[in-house]
């Protein structure tokens, strides 16, 4: 299986689960070494967050995530993605996540990448 490269890639969110914190306004900005995935995204009503994985052999991702949102609250978070390209040849990830801090409850998450 041929790996997916997301070193300078765009991320945009398609769908959230009501209690996930990002919205269409947070951007994600990609890089890659080798299996280690890397983000810093904002907009919308985080400030500030970033991202670390690691990529699997079938390009699935282990990720932990950590943010600050525009109210002062400090939220961080885990999740397994599945990754595929869609009919638009565009990377998507399917997150199931967890807050790791707070009310701890799960979700899911579609994002895909933009131009």
């Amino acid at each position: 299986m041929e790996k997916i490269n997301f070193d300078g890639k765009t991320f945009g969110l398609l769908a959230n689960s009501e209690n996930g914190e990002v919205s269409t306004e947070t951007l994600f900005y990609y890089k890659q070494d080798d299996s280690l995935v890397t983000a810093e995204y904002h907009g919308g009503s985080i400030k500030c967050g970033k991202i670390i994985a690691k990529q699997n052999e079938n390009n699935s991702l282990e990720m932990l995530y950590q943010c600050l949102t525009n109210e002062g609250e400090l939220k961080a978070g885990s999740a397994n993605v599945k990754v595929s390209i869609n009919s638009d040849g565009k990377i998507q990830m399917n997150l199931d996540w967890q807050w790791l801090n707070g009310e701890r409850s799960s979700g899911t998450s579609t994002y895909v990448e933009i131009d």
